[in-house]
């Protein structure tokens, strides 16, 4: 079983390789301050779940030079590639439109980027952000990053994820008649759901899409298998018992059937995810991304 991945996607678009270079905007979150919430999800970090962004000291030119700079020197000399820049931290549409205006300009002039990608809340996106994200969209494409997570009531409430399902739809009305690049994220594997339960959510993100769009890859999901970091909320309840991670076989067979869901309608821009060695708590064979990259590579041949 075939899907269009991130790295296929990029390459029909921008006809190279692209590689995404995460940088903090030094945002904050409606869910962290008190507008929606305090403390943030129930699984965020203590960066925003932007712990591979590069230095908040730096400016927003700088992190994406530096960015650019470390994956260029991992790379054959010569080869052509772009870059992505990534607002990934905390909620990157949270703040006053001329600062967010500051920052993303810094960021699109950078003559390699060939794009930004702005993760944030379908609660942080209104008029006049669309108006700005708009503008900029037609300097160069923008991808907007949801992080949705699922559509289990009970779950929402567990994580904390501070805005109702009627508030991601509006999101997307929103956004899909000004033509961007939407990607939701969704979380495999949250305390008390069930495969059904996972995989409703990855059904109905389709669903949302293909309802508002009938632009072909317009739409987008990352598939994040729960990762318990140091110093959440999780955290305590894992050590506490409440809950245990999937095993890499679980994961696996959640994700054939759901690749098998989406069915080439979306593009799969994460099948997997990266955990932070220095701050991972479970599941430690998430770690060696190669092994479950090829494991459910080798599970996708066979379906």
């Amino acid at each position: 079983m075939e899907y269009i991945s991130a790295n296929r996607y990029f390459r029909e678009c921008f006809g190279r390789k692209v590689y995404k270079v995460a940088i903090d905007g030094g945002f904050t979150c409606p869910n962290r301050d008190g507008t929606r919430g305090n403390g943030g999800c129930i699984f965020c970090s203590g960066r925003g779940s932007g712990d591979f962004a590069s230095d908040p000291g730096l400016s927003i030119a700088d992190q994406v030079k530096q960015g650019i700079d470390l994956i260029k020197s991992k790379l054959p000399k010569g080869e052509e590639v772009g870059f992505m820049a990534y607002f990934q931290n905390f909620t990157n549409t949270y703040a006053d439109t001329e600062v967010l205006r500051s920052k993303y300009i810094e960021a699109i002039e950078i003559s390699e980027v060939v794009g930004i990608s702005i993760a944030t809340r379908p609660d942080c996106i209104d008029d006049d952000i669309v108006n700005l994200l708009s503008e900029l969209n037609r300097i160069k494409p923008i991808w907007i990053e949801l992080g949705l997570q699922t559509i289990k009531d009970e779950s929402v409430r567990y994580i904390r994820r501070g805005y109702d399902n009627k508030e991601y739809v509006e999101a997307i009305n929103r956004l899909s008649q000004h033509g961007f690049h939407i990607i939701t994220h969704v979380i495999l594997g949250l305390p008390g759901e069930t495969v059904d339960d996972m995989l409703a959510t990855v059904r109905w993100v389709k669903e949302v899409a293909c309802d508002f769009s009938d632009k072909p890859l317009q739409f987008g999901i990352k598939l994040q298998l729960l990762h318990v970091i140091r110093g959440t909320d999780l955290e305590t309840d894992f050590r506490n018992g409440l809950f245990d991670t999937l095993t890499l076989e679980e994961y696996v067979e959640v994700v054939r059937r759901a690749v098998r869901i989406i069915d080439n309608k979306l593009v799969i821009h994460r099948i997997t995810g990266d955990g932070d060695k220095r701050t991972l708590v479970a599941p430690m064979w998430s770690t060696d991304k190669k092994r479950v990259l090829n494991t459910i590579n080798r599970a996708l041949r066979e379906t």
